[in-house]
């Protein structure tokens, strides 16, 4: 015996009728992904779903054959019996069927919608697409399809032809009652065709024993497996509904990482620099205070002249993120030799040499970005860690791909001893540079050994590459 409780795949039916989707019955819609309730889309019609557009057509048959079988029903009586005292009360009935019939499909079409489903920050917890537990319909679906049943009967038992409208009615009554009320409703509607045959017949015909039950039986098993094939349907959509929300919310987290990286980048190769050579440069100014004069005011004015630049680098970082050097015009080269300046001391020569010429139409903007921010990175650690009193930036256009090279003649290091993450204070230096490289789908190559200085090159393909991972270190 089939359980009394299942979910509603969502199939319209004629008593109580439901719109598409995969609710179940007398459920309330849920909401979609991100919190919305799916109440119309363009247009003003209501998105269905594949398992409710395969209900609609189903509907749309069973209700047309109530009316085939209704109309037929009713030319066969009129045509064999319309001179029959109980003619008018037959046309009375049939009519009253179908106008019932009609009714039921037209309140549950003009239901009004659920109201919007709360956001997702305070929905329960429980799943949102999951069909609630099947309970009895609404009191108006039970009094028309008990209006409908009644009807039907009382045409039956005066025109037993009528009895061939059972069929859409079986359907109606399983999409309106809990499966053991509807099959239990299903077995009476048989025994009543099989009895009101039976009885206008002259002798005992086994077909008319058989034959309604196997109907029966055959109908009811369609309806069935078409209502479980929906309920499969609509549980691989709420799967896929959960499945994109989760999605949507991975990418939203993995955005947010990623944004945030970038900004501790920017803030790194930018702000956090130029603060560090001014402290570099006041110091010194400091020390030659009372012997060297001349040269303190020089320091001072040179951390001015980086303040300024920090402080328009800053404005422009809060506007729109793009390097300053950049906007001010001339491009990559400029911003380059302008880099190379700024980071020149008494103690310190930074030379800049750019070998050919972009192409047309020149290179992107995120990629002059990038370069610019890993100059600035790669001079930053010179200027910090390596102790060297030159260095040199170098930017080579080639054919096919674009390098930048920084070199000094520091005290060098051992590459193959590199962390990913260099420890201190900064954190960000090489690390930041390799992110930048790999976001371009470029290479990076670290040359350096103890005592002999150190180059950092990047190469950055001029044609769109996929994003990669490779590194190379060479003593």
């Amino acid at each position: 015996m089939p359980s009394t409780s299942r979910p509603s795949p969502g199939v319209p039916h004629t008593a109580a009728e439901e719109a598409p989707g995969p609710p179940a019955r007398g459920a309330t819609p849920q909401s979609s992904a991100g919190g919305q309730t799916p109440q119309s889309s363009a247009g003003g019609q209501t998105p269905r779903s594949p398992a409710g557009a395969e209900a609609h057509r189903l509907a749309f048959v069973v209700h047309l054959a109530f009316f085939l079988l209704l109309g037929s029903a009713l030319a066969r009586y009129v045509q064999r019996h319309g001179d029959q005292p109980q003619e008018p009360a037959v046309l009375a009935l049939a009519g009253a069927l179908a106008a019932l019939y009609v009714i039921g499909r037209r309140t549950a079409a003009g239901a009004p919608l659920p109201p919007p489903t709360p956001p997702a920050d305070t929905a329960p917890a429980h799943d949102a697409t999951a069909p609630a537990p099947q309970g009895l319909p609404p009191l108006p679906a039970l009094l028309r399809l008990g209006a409908l049943v009644a009807v039907w009967a009382v045409l039956v038992a005066l025109a037993p032809s009528f009895a061939w409208c059972a069929v859409p009615l079986f359907y109606t009554a399983l999409r309106t009652l809990p499966a053991r009320a509807a099959y239990t409703l299903v077995a009476l509607f048989t025994v009543f065709v099989v009895v009101a045959q039976l009885r206008l017949a002259d002798r005992l015909d086994v077909d008319l024993v058989v034959g309604p039950p196997a109907v029966a039986v055959l109908a009811t098993a369609v309806f069935t497996h078409m209502d479980r094939q929906a309920e499969r349907q609509a549980a691989l959509i709420r799967d896929l509904v959960r499945t994109r929300r989760e999605l949507a919310a991975t990418e939203r987290r993995e955005g947010t990482l990623a944004e945030r990286q970038r900004l501790a980048m920017e803030i790194h190769d930018t702000l956090a620099q130029s603060l560090s050579s001014q402290r570099m440069l006041l110091q010194a100014a400091e020390r030659v205070w009372e012997t060297d004069p001349e040269r303190a005011r020089a320091h001072v004015g040179t951390a001015a002249g980086i303040a300024e630049s920090s402080l328009a680098e800053a404005r422009r970082f809060v506007h729109d993120l793009a390097p300053a050097d950049l906007a001010g015009g001339g491009g990559l080269d400029a911003a380059l030799r302008g880099l190379a300046a700024r980071e020149s001391t008494a103690e310190r020569t930074v030379t800049c040499l750019i070998d050919g010429a972009p192409g047309t139409p020149g290179l992107p903007d995120r990629v002059q970005s990038a370069l610019l921010r890993i100059a600035q990175g790669a001079l930053a650690n010179v200027r910090e860690h390596s102790g060297a009193t030159r260095a040199a930036l170098t930017l080579t256009y080639l054919e096919d791909e674009v390098r930048l090279d920084i070199a000094d003649d520091g005290r060098g290091l051992d590459p193959a001893a590199l962390p990913e993450r260099a420890a201190g204070v900064r954190g960000h230096g090489l690390p930041a540079i390799r992110a930048r490289v790999r976001r371009l789908g470029g290479t990076l190559t670290v040359e350096s050994a103890p005592g002999d200085g150190t180059v950092v090159s990047a190469a950055v393909p001029l044609r769109p590459a996929a994003p990669s991972t490779p590194e190379s270190t060479a003593p």
